[in-house]
C-alpha cells in the first residue's frame, strides 16, 4: 500500500461519504434532446433515437421510439437481466401484458420487471403516431424470451446477439458431449 502524500490536502468531495461527483468537463461532454431527438435509424417501420447512448451513458439505456400507425414497438418479450420503464410521451398505444390489453394515455409510466411478469409489447392502433420513452438497465449478458414463438435471444455485448428458435434446445449433457465430439482434437 502506498503512503499518502503529506503535501496533498483532500478536497471536500473526497471526504464526503457516498458516490463522488465527476468534474463537469468529464460527464457533460455530450447531450441529446428528448424534445428534438436525432433519429438514429428505423426498426419495424418506427423511428428510433438512442438518447442515453448519444449522451455517453454506459449503464443506462434511454430511447425514444416513434410508433407509426399499426406498428409494434417490439415483439411480445421479457428480459431476464434488465428492467425497463416506459413513459408515454404522446399518443395512445395499446399495451399487451400477461394480464391482457389496455390503452395507455400520454404521461403514463409503466414498469416492466425482469422475468415473465414483465412480458410486454406496445402497438399503435390509432391513426396518429405515438412517441414512447423507454428507459432500461444495460446489464450484460441478458437473455430475452419471446413467449409467442418460444425463441430465446442471448445478448452478450451491445452488438452481439445469438438467437435460439424453439426446438433448438436439448439436454445439456448431450449438447456438451456434442461440443466435445465436434472438437478436432477429440479422441472419438
Amino acid at each position: 500500500m502506498r503512503a499518502a502524500d503529506p503535501k496533498r490536502v483532500p478536497t471536500v468531495d473526497a471526504l464526503q461519504p457516498g458516490p463522488r461527483r465527476l468534474p463537469a468537463a468529464l460527464w457533460c461532454q455530450r447531450m441529446s434532446n428528448a424534445f428534438e431527438p436525432e433519429w438514429q435509424g428505423e426498426r419495424g417501420g418506427n423511428r428510433v433515437a438512442r438518447l442515453a447512448a448519444a449522451a455517453g451513458s454506459q449503464r443506462l439505456g434511454a430511447s425514444i421510439v416513434e410508433l407509426a400507425s399499426g406498428t409494434l414497438s417490439s415483439p411480445y418479450h421479457f428480459h431476464h437481466a434488465n428492467e425497463e420503464l416506459l413513459i408515454v410521451l404522446s399518443g395512445t398505444p395499446e399495451l399487451r401484458m400477461p394480464d391482457g390489453l389496455r390503452e395507455l394515455q400520454p404521461g403514463e409510466v409503466v414498469s416492466f420487471p425482469c422475468g415473465p411478469e414483465g412480458t410486454h409489447r406496445l402497438r399503435n392502433v390509432s391513426s396518429e403516431s405515438c412517441r414512447l420513452l423507454f428507459i432500461s438497465e444495460m446489464n450484460l449478458p441478458d437473455i430475452v424470451s419471446y413467449p409467442d414463438t418460444g425463441t430465446t435471444l442471448a445478448v452478450t455485448a451491445p452488438t452481439a446477439r445469438l438467437a435460439f428458435p424453439k426446438g433448438s434446445d436439448g439436454p445439456v449433457t448431450d449438447l456438451i458431449a456434442a461440443a466435445f465430439d465436434a472438437d478436432p482434437g477429440s479422441a472419438s
